[in-house]
């Protein structure tokens, strides 16, 4: 064998290695919230391949994450905020202090590009249904301006901050009654309806343009990683891996990377989908 041989076959092992030590697919993380150190939460996001990010916060912390040469940012709009109050954070959501913001002020903030979609939408936080007739005029502007809904479902971690906060108002099926009166509206269950997974199932099966993304159930620190195999595998074999997208609630990014990474029965084409694909789809990018 040349010498030259050898060394190009050298060259490709040592290229291969390199390439093995990097996450193989861009992230769009639909699903982060402020942090008391943005600048090093932004860094360590790109850092693990993160290259788009949908958030939401405080209003006034919020216009602090802007895009720049390494992520894109999209905004969110929390509604309501329970007490005034980001939960766990605790921070203001607003300056007035409302829970719940004036709707032709949110109309402007959608016409000035400072709100790219409403969530993360704190209906259960409040003790509400999401099929409140109080979220019908954010619902409205939503399918108006043709903007993403991301609604939390299931669960709610400790000390979150809402003394009204029911469990049972987080399940899916409540939706029904909003997708009758806004047909065109264009909702993600987030954490994938856990522990309401069946009904999330349910509901996406019936209404095709429903997604959900997969934030807490892919932190270990709080879902076993045979259980969210598990969760992974009901939603595939039930037909729906082009509607589903990585989320990370905050937790430790690369471990929520990884949780993805080892379903083993997952294809490359389906983890990217996950990760990147099904969200660019949803959010029109």
């Amino acid at each position: 064998m040349s010498k030259c041989l050898t060394s190009g076959i050298a060259l490709a092992i040592m290229l291969s290695a390199c390439t093995n030590n990097v996450n193989r697919f861009s992230v769009f993380d639909v699903h982060l919230h402020g942090d008391a150190a943005p600048e090093k939460q932004l860094s360590n996001l790109a850092a693990n391949g993160v290259s788009t990010i949908a958030v939401s916060t405080s209003w006034a912390q919020q216009q602090t994450y802007q895009s720049n040469k390494d992520l894109t940012v999209l905004q969110g709009l929390f509604v309501p905020c329970p007490n005034g109050k980001v939960p766990y954070s605790l921070q203001q959501c607003f300056e007035d202090g409302r829970e719940w913001p004036d709707v032709n002020w949110v109309e402007q903030q959608i016409k000035e590009k400072k709100i790219d979609f409403i969530g993360e939408v704190l209906s259960q936080y409040h003790g509400i249904s999401s099929s409140d007739s109080l979220m019908y005029p954010y619902y409205a502007l939503a399918e108006k301006y043709n903007l993403p809904v991301g609604l939390h479902t299931g669960s709610a971690g400790p000390d979150h901050g809402c003394p009204n906060f029911k469990e049972e108002m987080g399940n899916p099926l409540l939706l029904k009654e909003v997708l009758t009166k806004f047909p065109k509206l264009r909702v993600w269950f987030m954490h994938g309806g856990g522990p309401f997974v069946k009904e999330c199932i349910e509901m996406m099966k019936t209404y095709p343009g429903l997604y959900a993304d997969i934030s807490v159930l892919n932190n270990p620190n709080i879902i076993p990683a045979k259980d969210f195999a598990t969760v992974v595998k009901e939603f595939v074999d039930a037909g729906l891996e082009d509607r589903l997208m990585f989320g990370s609630d905050n937790a430790d990014i690369k471990k929520c990377i990884v949780a993805v990474e080892q379903l083993d029965f997952l294809s490359a084409k389906q983890k990217e989908k996950i990760f990147n694909q099904n969200a660019m789809k949803f959010f029109n990018k």
